[in-house]
């Protein structure tokens, strides 16, 4: 088959297709929360969210197409399904699908109901989850039809918003809360954990590359090219909306008051500059995203659990999803998201490890044994770092370097890597006649 060459649009329109992937709505609401918190420790923060909420996405991209969409190659079959099944849990019914109930009931209905509403929050994300059945169940092209209209409308909104941030007058940054105050560029590292862009690469580089063939891209080298293209386009793009969704949150001043979440946060400050016009726009549009992205996780996951166990019919997949989704979206988003960082404590060093590793694939004389102790490694450090998180005593674990700042997994994980790439090949013993 003939190797197809993409032209400048294409590769272009494959770069902001690549974005709207990475953009959920949920991912609008941890930057202005963050900022907020971090107040004069903005910059070290800032750069910290920017490592694992753009920096590691990129190179998990690049890790795809690298291995031509193997990462997992080298890891025994059981194990390789075991992560993959944690990553499609995490993004699917578990947190990132019911977020996105969340976050539209936050910014799409919270701000319209009265104080007394009660029960707003059940009767939204049932229906929010039965519309998000009923779409996954039955695809056609009104999702894409609408998902064609929506990315730019997003994509405009944000830019205003952005331009916004820079042109109102502010507040001055306040003084940083918690972590933020002791560690911020570590803490900022962590909170780039809840955007599970890292994790989401792993899945969306594949189905580029999936893409890629269907266009007629069949080399590989050609392939990597072109997704290295749509990724630095997608970075560039994330680093944009996350640069001035921080800066909003650090110049809030009085606008945060009452806010415990980045929704309320974004809400109030939309409130304040824009009235009942701006709210209702953004509502619009950030529910609509939120559903678009909630049909793409569930249909995904979906799809992924029926081939898996085919005697469970896709459809079937689909009601069991959303009937997780609601379940955890009733946890409400604080208490959602106060469960979801353990867990990402613990998955994304393994995530991590294993986009670096197949950097590092070449360099190894053993490249199935390093990279399934490098990644063994990294679960262990990352499950005491998730205990922590979790408000478990592991008090005796404090010798660990780094263990107070959340990241133990980084250095034992790092020396693992160097010391394999020094592993020899074992000799074979000569047969004697």
């Amino acid at each position: 088959m003939q190797n197809k060459q993409m032209t400048m649009g294409d590769t272009i329109g494959l770069g902001f297709m690549t974005f709207a992937f990475f953009l959920g709505a949920g991912n609008l609401i941890f930057p202005p929360f963050a900022g907020h918190m971090a107040g004069d420790n903005t910059l070290p923060a800032m750069i910290g969210f920017l490592l694992t909420a753009v920096g590691m996405p990129l190179v998990g991209l690049i890790a795809i197409a690298k291995s031509n969409g193997k990462v997992t190659a080298f890891l025994p079959s059981a194990a390789a399904t075991a992560l993959t099944v944690s990553i499609y849990l995490i993004i699917g019914p578990i947190i990132a699908a019911p977020r996105t109930g969340l976050v539209a009931f936050e910014i799409g209905a919270l701000p319209f109901l009265s104080a007394d509403a009660t029960n707003g929050q059940l009767y939204y994300t049932l229906g929010f989850f039965l519309i998000t059945m009923v779409l996954s169940a039955f695809p056609g092209n009104l999702l894409d039809s609408v998902g064609k209209v929506l990315t730019p409308l997003l994509i405009f909104l944000l830019v205003g918003l952005a331009v916004s941030v820079f042109i109102l007058p502010g507040a001055e940054p306040g003084v940083p809360q918690g972590d933020y105050a002791s560690s911020p560029l570590t803490k900022g590292i962590l909170e780039g954990y809840n955007t599970m862009d890292t994790l989401a690469s792993l899945i969306f580089g594949m189905l580029i590359i999936d893409i890629l063939r269907k266009k007629g891209v069949t080399e590989a080298a050609t392939q990597t090219k072109y997704l290295v293209r749509a990724a630095l386009i997608a970075a560039g793009g994330l680093a944009f909306v996350y640069l001035s969704l921080f800066y909003l949150g650090t110049t809030a001043g009085d606008l945060a008051i009452g806010a415990e979440t980045g929704g309320q946060l974004l809400t109030q400050y939309v409130t304040h500059y824009f009235g009942n016009t701006g709210v209702i726009l953004l509502a619009s549009v950030v529910t609509l995203a939120c559903l678009t992205t909630a049909v793409g996780l569930v249909s995904a996951c979906s799809e992924y659990f029926n081939e898996l166990l085919p005697q469970i019919s896709y459809r079937i997949w689909v009601l069991l999803m959303c009937a997780g989704c609601m379940a955890m979206a009733n946890l409400g988003l604080k208490e959602l998201i106060n469960f979801s960082i353990p867990v990402l404590v613990t998955v994304y060093p393994v995530a991590i490890a294993l986009v670096l590793v197949t950097f590092l694939t070449q360099k190894f004389a053993r490249p199935e044994f390093s990279h399934r102790l490098v990644l063994s490694v990294a679960l262990v450090f990352g499950i005491f770092d998730g205990l922590k998180v979790a408000g478990l005593d592991t008090s005796f674990l404090n010798f660990l370097p780094l263990y107070a700042e959340g990241m133990a997994w980084l250095l034992p994980t790092l020396l693992t890597m160097f010391i394999c790439l020094f592993i020899k090949k074992p000799v074979k013993a000569e047969t004697v006649a």
